[in-house]
């Protein structure tokens, strides 16, 4: 079957399989084979294509999928990851909802065409599911969401209000888990008042189940000994019988049905107010009411009670049956024309709400898609400003705050992002989607006490997720234990191999303890999963740095620059690469785009007075370095640059306090040892110091 195929290759994806999935869902001696399960088989295949690293193929079956299905988020979030969306409205345009609003119409005529014959069947065979499979089948999709698909968004898109006519059909566009297609077997038709007895064999449930006539429970007529006992009790004078009562009430109702019926001139209106009775089925019911008001003097209450058990039994056999068709005959050519406008009004109502309740499904998706291609695009600031579109009840998610708190952190906004990112905890306090990224957040501002909070709340909410352990590394890191901190990124790493923030973060600790050989292939493992994936960009290119493999530095860093153009640290080592090859007009080139592209972040402004040193632009260093100290004080390598640039111009007393402030900073051992080594030889000349 091709859903089994689709099962099949689903669980050779989760065990990294991703050949034998691809043979289960395109069969090598089937070409034109039809990929199975529709826009979900499209995308899973996609998603086996992007870890092969067919990345043109992956791109083309997820477009695939999400026109096939529109609603498709999860499809949209992988292209954006990828880079091959360019507009979020050429996929959540007014054209999808047209294409939804046609094959649910379609669909609904050919449901409505079919719909007497589907009723037979259903009326005929009848099924029902089994209770004990509802909670199987949650337990079933959860953990297949964990794998697959879904996002945020996806369990808001599988929230539609489910209606009398077409909700089935609306269903279609949002494509379920494959735990939820099982291929269930229907236990035996359910009958009603039918006791059977399990103790007869196996083989002979059936057959009696077969044997048994379902039949309406009919009256029991009290025998005539019985009856005199109780009729004392049962049957008094002064109170009415029953039957008396629903007599009386039947002649009322019939005589308001023939006033009604005189007073409007026909027919066809009195029955539309009055339940489907015509005049002829109202004359029956009125004479048959006169009939039973009729008490006989001289018969007593049990033979009068006995006919009436016959009469009722009669009553409830043939009377009622004539009845039926006397009325369905009569009022049918007024009460079918009426239901059936009634029944096509209704539809046609369902039908608007349902594409109008698409058409603002898709709007919202547009404005959330375009901020998410943007912030994928690195395109920060005008993703900020989309998002800031969204109404107060949409920005208040934990989705949107999380993205929102992820664009601060590529701003190097850590104070912002911190704040969004705990605002997006409170509104959603199990979220685990990007507190990988504001761990990095909590760890470059030093906020030990959240990060290890932080840690501790994301254990108790999964033990078993990759972004616990990376917030439990980044807490040991910044306690300088580089060593455990590198054992709970590899527990990530263990737990989610395709998680590529965990093979990036082993990878710095592993430069942390200078060991880069391991250090290259962390950073290699996380671009073979994701080759958009900037940091590991990076951290290649600073270790070739600190190599002294300046080319294969510049390669990597100029690769993580193409893909975020935006990034003040990506610019600002570039142009220290450059520095490094001696191309020093590149270099201050790079650096003055790092400055304006964050004028917040003093690490280009001391590389550009790095440059203008090693350019004997002594003054303009001086002057850049003069107002980074008033943006970064607590800084020693300003004051040691200084004091350098001070010894050039032998003021020794300015260039000694300004290495005694350095020293009072508490700079690293290696600085440290430079420093004390320049105040050494403050008074010789620069042709014999070497510490310039």
């Amino acid at each position: 079957m091709p859903h089994s195929r689709y099962l099949f290759a689903m669980s050779c994806f989760q065990m990294n399989l991703l050949q034998e999935a691809e043979a289960a869902l395109c069969p090598a001696n089937e070409p034109n084979v039809e990929v199975p399960d529709g826009a979900a088989g499209h995308y899973l295949l996609g998603l086996i294509y992007r870890y092969m690293g067919r990345q043109a193929l992956a791109i083309e079956h997820l477009m695939q999928a999400l026109t096939l299905d529109p609603l498709l988020w999860a499809a949209y979030d992988e292209l954006c990851v990828l880079g091959a969306i360019e507009e979020a409205n050429d996929y959540f345009s007014d054209m999808a909802a047209q294409r939804i609003q046609q094959q649910y119409l379609s669909e609904s005529s050919s449901l409505n065409s079919s719909n007497g014959s589907e009723f037979y069947n259903l009326s005929s065979n009848m099924a029902v599911t089994s209770v004990d499979s509802i909670p199987r089948q949650s337990k079933q999709l959860g953990n297949n969401t964990r794998e697959i698909a879904s996002l945020p968004l996806s369990v808001m898109i599988a929230k539609v209000p489910a209606s009398n006519s077409g909700s089935s059909n609306f269903s279609q566009y949002i494509t379920p888990p494959a735990a939820t297609q099982l291929s269930g077997v229907a236990p035996p038709p359910l009958c009603r008042n039918v006791h059977v007895s399990f103790n007869v064999a196996n083989n002979d449930v059936s057959t009696k189940l077969n044997n048994i006539a379902v039949q309406a429970p009919r009256r029991k007529v009290l025998d005539e000994g019985k009856l005199r006992k109780v009729s004392g009790r049962l049957f008094s004078d002064s109170v009415p019988r029953r039957s008396t009562r629903l007599s009386a009430e039947a002649i009322a109702v019939a005589s308001s049905n023939a006033t009604q019926v005189i007073g409007n001139g026909n027919g066809h209106t009195s029955t539309k107010f009055l339940g489907g009775f015509s005049s002829s089925s109202s004359s029956k019911v009125n004479a048959a009411s006169s009939r039973s008001l009729t008490f006989r003097k001289g018969h007593s209450w049990i033979s009068e009670n006995f006919d009436e058990g016959r009469r009722s039994e009669a009553f409830d056999d043939s009377r009622m049956e004539n009845m039926a068709t006397t009325s369905s005959s009569t009022s049918m050519s007024g009460d079918s024309r009426y239901l059936e406008q009634g029944k096509a009004i209704g539809d046609l109502a369902q039908d608007s709400r349902l594409i109008n309740g698409a058409q603002e499904l898709l709007c919202l998706l547009r404005t959330l898609g375009e901020g998410y291609r943007l912030s994928c695009s690195y395109r920060c600031q005008e993703a900020l400003d989309v998002y800031l579109k969204l109404s107060e009840k949409q920005f208040n998610t934990g989705w949107v705050l999380s993205q929102v708190g992820k664009i601060h952190f590529e701003l190097v906004n850590y104070f912002e992002a911190d704040h969004f990112f705990d605002l997006a905890r409170r509104v959603s306090p199990s979220i685990l989607e990007s507190m990988d990224i504001y761990s990095t957040v909590l760890y470059h501002m030093k906020e030990e006490m959240k990060l290890s909070y932080l840690a501790k709340e994301l254990l108790s909410v999964d033990r078993l997720s990759p972004q616990a352990w990376c917030a439990l590394g980044n807490c040991y890191s910044l306690q300088k234990d580089h060593e455990t901190a590198l054992k709970n990124f590899q527990r990530a790493v263990q737990l989610d191999s395709r998680f590529v923030y965990a093979h990036t973060l082993c990878g710095h600790e592993y430069v942390e303890l200078e060991d880069f050989e391991n250090g290259i292939k962390c950073y290699q493992s996380a671009l073979q999963i994701d080759q958009r994936h900037y940091n590991s960009w990076y951290g290649l290119g600073v270790v070739y740095l600190r190599q002294e493999k300046f080319k294969f530095a510049e390669h990597h860093l100029h690769k993580a620059y193409n893909i975020n153009p935006r990034s003040s640290v990506l610019m600002c080592y570039l142009g220290m690469t450059q520095h490094a090859l001696q191309r020093n007009e590149d270099a201050l080139e790079m650096i003055e785009r790092a400055i304006s592209a964050d004028k917040q972040n003093p690490l280009p402004v001391y590389q550009k007075a790095i440059i203008l040193v090693s350019l004997e632009c002594y003054d303009e260093a001086l002057n850049e370095l003069e107002q980074l100290k008033e943006s970064a004080p607590h800084e020693s390598c300003v004051y040691a640059l200084m004091g350098k640039i001070y010894k050039r111009f032998e003021m020794h007393e300015k260039a000694m306090l300004c290495f005694g402030l350095a020293l009072d900073l508490k700079p690293p051992a290696a600085d440290v040892a430079t420093i004390k080594a320049a105040m050494e030889k403050l008074y010789l000349p620069d042709e014999m110091d070497d510490t310039l």
